[in-house]
């Protein structure tokens, strides 16, 4: 059977990547401190504020919208509806959504520990309405957007196709990271933290999710089937993995 995602890194590398993962998170905890009580990026704030007119200031608003809580689940559900369509595999789907969950919900831990307040609208020329009562460090809809690509990307073998994906995917979080900046809704610093986060914890997700939940659950349901496949069936299931990847060697190239 083959795997939903690329091959697996071998447990050594699993090992820096938690350990990378847990020093991003510890610095990134220190860091919010620091920036809670000296915000050194208010003068940026309120620059990239007083470009909230017109149409960037409609696009800003629209962004933060559109990647709200129960709008970003709804997004989340569709594409793992177009992930299962495309690869006709439900494992596959459900290990994109996944890692996007354990990357994104994850996140509000490190606001409420945090707990830095959003810019002060008092202080801005165009302050946010309405106000956002959560904390401001890190930005969900940046680290929301982020676990997007990165999960989609995880689908997606090593090759051109996925280079053009990555610059795409890293277009799309300049522009809404940008825009949530020029909203007045968060600290520059707050998205930049956000990116951090997520390029720390994906990694950790998939491993946790892929690697050690669904790949147990597929290998388990693969053996109880294989005990009722006659070895015409066993064949013809050989035969179709064979296709399949020369298919992906194929699309890689």
């Amino acid at each position: 059977m083959t795997t939903p995602l690329p091959v697996s890194p071998a447990r050594p590398t699993r090992r820096r990547i938690v350990e990378r993962a847990v020093v991003v998170v510890v610095l990134l905890v220190g860091v919010g401190f620091v920036l809670r009580a000296h915000p050194v990026d208010a003068g940026l704030a309120r620059a990239l504020n007083s470009l909230h007119v017109g149409v960037l200031g409609a696009v800003g608003s629209a962004v933060y919208t559109l990647f709200e809580p129960v709008p970003a689940v709804l997004l989340t559900v569709v594409l793992t509806g177009l992930v299962w369509a495309r690869t006709r595999r439900l494992v596959t789907a459900a290990a994109f959504a996944g890692v996007v969950a354990l990357t994104w919900i994850p996140s509000d831990l490190l606001k409420v520990v945090v707990g830095r307040p959003r810019p002060d609208g008092s202080l801005l020329p165009h302050p946010f309405v309405p106000v956002q009562p959560d904390a401001s460090f890190p930005s969900g809809h940046t680290v929301f957007v982020v676990a997007l690509v990165l999960a989609g990307l995880m689908l997606v073998p090593a090759g051109p196709r996925r280079r053009v994906l990555a610059v795409l995917g890293g277009v799309v979080v300049l522009v809404v990271a940008t825009a949530l900046a020029v909203d007045g809704v968060h600290w520059p610093t707050d998205v930049v933290a956000s990116v951090a986060w997520a390029l720390a914890v994906a990694p950790v997700a998939r491993i946790v999710w892929v690697d050690l939940v669904l790949t147990r659950v597929v290998q388990r349901g693969a053996a109880r089937v294989e005990r009722f496949r006659t070895p015409d069936e066993r064949a013809a299931v050989v035969g179709e993995q064979t296709g399949r990847h020369r298919a992906d060697e194929e699309d890689a190239s």
